[in-house]
């Protein structure tokens, strides 16, 4: 009984925070019809810092509800002056909330790739709008075999959104794994890492082509004590121990300079890149386990 009375009350505080946070994100950015670009980039640093503080009143409220023990390792050479691109593994809905947490005031505001399955609801569409976290328009791979050109137009849709985060300080977020892990996908994909699905790598490749100004990666690793993961077990407070890690890379050059949909040799590059990370991350997440 107290834990779903806990869960009501973390639905209805997160709720009416993001509610009031993002009524008045919608109403400073009203000017953004005016085609200006100074204005676009003073409402984009007005919409970063109150994204900044709607992370910091919704995790306030986890630590008086939830007695958390989240437990943060950011390296110091970071700041929320540069351009990151970002990934991480993901478990559940709650790798949201404590992404954010960890990054808060640390790098930019994360800007998450988001399934345009999504727009339809209110709040997360306001969002979209005004914080600039882009929706990216997926086929399947049916589709594209049955239409090349869909695969063309993802990724220029993903680019268009991608650049927006040129106009002020930004890291622009995916979950490389594309999915929830669990068990079932784990072995259906055969994955060659312990604790992960196989990463995917077409919005990380098209955040770094409309990001030039990106030279660093930050790979999370998120670790829970609960095997508990659902959305309702974050909101009843059963996922209150957590580590997170977090690492740097640096971006080589070559992969900075060329078109992910033209070079087949960029692609191999970016992927191999990739799973260096992710092998690193292999062995991080065993060592963070609880």
């Amino acid at each position: 009984m107290k834990k779903s009375f806990i869960g009501i009350l973390t639905f209805l505080a997160i709720l009416l925070i993001l509610t009031i946070g993002v009524l008045y994100l919608s109403l400073i950015n009203v000017p953004r019809v005016i085609p200006s670009k100074r204005i676009k980039k003073l409402l984009g640093h007005l919409s970063n810092k109150t994204g900044s503080n709607i992370v910091n009143l919704i995790t306030m409220s986890l630590k008086l509800l939830h007695n958390l023990k989240w437990e943060f390792d950011i390296p110091d050479d970071v700041d929320t002056n540069s351009w990151y691109i970002a990934i991480s593994n993901h478990q559940s809905w709650a790798d949201i909330f404590i992404l954010l947490a960890a990054g808060h005031n640390k790098i930019p505001l994360l800007k998450f790739f988001m399934k345009k399955e999504l727009k339809w609801i209110p709040i997360i569409y306001l969002v979209h709008k005004t914080v600039d976290m882009p929706f990216l328009n997926r086929h399947t791979q049916a589709q594209v075999k049955s239409n090349p050109e869909l695969k063309k137009l993802d990724y220029e849709n993903a680019k268009k959104a991608a650049k927006r985060f040129s106009r002020n300080p930004s890291t622009a977020f995916s979950f490389a794994e594309g999915t929830r892990f669990t068990k079932t996908k784990h072995n259906k994909q055969e994955s060659p890492y312990k604790n992960l699905l196989k990463p995917k790598i077409g919005a990380l490749a098209i955040a770094l082509s409309g990001m030039p100004q990106v030279n660093s990666l930050v790979d999370f690793t998120v670790v829970y004590k609960s095997n508990k993961k659902s959305a309702w077990n974050f909101l009843c407070g059963e996922m209150s121990q957590a580590k997170v890690k977090a690492k740097i890379y640096d971006i080589p050059e070559d992969l900075k300079s060329e078109a992910f949909e033209q070079e087949q040799e960029y692609r191999k590059k970016f992927k191999l890149f990739i799973e260096r990370v992710w092998k690193e991350k292999d062995s991080v997440f065993s060592e963070l386990q609880f």
